[in-house]
């Protein structure tokens, strides 16, 4: 694979995750975006150790397939490497990522990656879909959702939220993360991200759930969901939830 020309999201937190899959230019792009904003590795960390908790409470209820929506690297405690026993099937939109992800899992047997795009889930193989989570819309799964939400309007998020509740069967947990307000500090920073970027207020991010059940836990800083001792001390960038799905 040639190396490509545009930094990507993707590799970039793959950088600041101390992974191997990154380019010169995933680092300069880094790079830039640290220099508005401050140190992101501690940040992504605990977004990645909140995806491995938020797995591992999956998996502990039994759940043996995940579905995961703006994948990403599969690397550096991605879900298959968290839940060891258990069947993923990796997701993304953008072919440079996939072929990443494709090569990265070429030779397991219990993770694929291929295309998906999280608000519209007719776009998943159906092939992939079966083979790697088998029980899709019969048992209980583990769809993971994360990085995505701050690119999605209220009504996409609402709607796309509502269309996998739908389509996933009684007992399907959901782990999901909010960008906060707290980047409003740091305009430069905030300017790299675009215009499809959107911050919200905490208040604003249970009604999105619709009719997704939060856990106990509740919606709150990825740092302070089950954490395994004292909560990491760092910005209050992203509130982390998982959220089940009810029996019909």
């Amino acid at each position: 694979m040639g190396e490509p020309d545009q930094p990507s999201t993707a590799r970039m937190i793959d950088f600041w995750l101390g992974g191997q899959h990154h380019f010169p230019v995933d680092v300069a792009a880094a790079n830039a975006f640290e220099q508005a904003y401050g140190p992101c590795a501690p940040v992504f960390r605990e977004l990645r150790a909140f995806l491995g908790r938020a797995v591992r409470a999956v998996a502990a209820q039994g759940v043996d397939g995940f579905l995961v929506f703006g994948a990403g690297v599969p690397t550096m405690g991605n879900v298959h490497e968290v839940a060891t026993d258990a069947t993923v099937l990796y997701t993304d939109v953008d072919p440079v990522t996939i072929r990443l992800g494709q090569s990265i899992l070429a030779g397991s047997d219990r993770a694929g990656y291929g295309f998906g795009d999280a608000t519209d889930i007719g776009t998943v193989d159906p092939a992939q879909l079966h083979r790697f989570v088998p029980g899709w819309g019969r048992r209980p799964v583990g769809v993971v959702f994360l990085g995505l939400a701050a690119f999605l309007d209220d009504a996409t998020l609402t709607r796309t939220l509502d269309e996998l509740y739908a389509a996933a069967a009684p007992g399907s947990l959901l782990a999901v993360d909010f960008d906060t307000e707290e980047l409003a500090g740091h305009p430069q920073a905030l300017a790299m991200m675009g215009p499809q970027f959107r911050m919200r207020p905490p208040a604003a991010f249970a009604p999105l759930l619709g009719r997704w059940a939060p856990t106990a836990d509740g919606i709150v800083p990825v740092a302070e969901w089950r954490p395994d001792g004292p909560p990491a001390r760092v910005p209050d960038a992203f509130h982390g939830v998982l959220a089940t799905r009810a029996g019909d």
